[in-house]
């Protein structure tokens, strides 16, 4: 009786947190911000573009969209397809989801800089 008593109780606490949150659940990876929206930039130049973190497709791979016009930053780049988050925090953008054609790591503040290859400089910001 008791089990049923707590079951109730819980069905109750999470159908209010429903309510009271406008009925959206987030999954953990959104709100931790895994996908999303990040600007572009190279050398810090004004000259920016789009990238999407799109869905996972294995541990720590997931699917990306780069805008045709982030080739000015870096030639090639608009054909990369996948992101890979690595245990270090470091992401890597590839054709393949295995050959990096650039690494980023964890910068100070809330980004990334690229250290792979060494030129450009390219810095990733999230743009939510």
């Amino acid at each position: 009786m008791k089990l049923l008593a707590g079951l109730v109780a819980s069905v109750a606490l999470y159908g209010g947190f429903q309510v009271l949150h406008g009925g959206a659940v987030q999954s953990a990876a959104e709100e931790a911000g895994t996908s999303g929206t990040y600007r572009l930039t190279a050398n810090g130049d004004e000259a920016a573009c789009a990238i999407r973190r799109g869905a996972e497709v294995s541990d720590g791979l997931s699917l990306l969209t780069v805008a045709p016009n982030c080739r000015r930053l870096m030639p090639g780049i608009e054909r990369v397809k996948f992101w890979r988050e690595q245990a270090d925090g470091s992401v890597a953008f590839s054709v393949n989801g295995t050959d990096p054609v650039v690494t980023f790591s964890v910068a100070d503040g809330d980004g990334y800089e690229s250290y792979a290859p060494a030129a450009p400089l390219l810095s990733m910001n999230n743009d939510e």
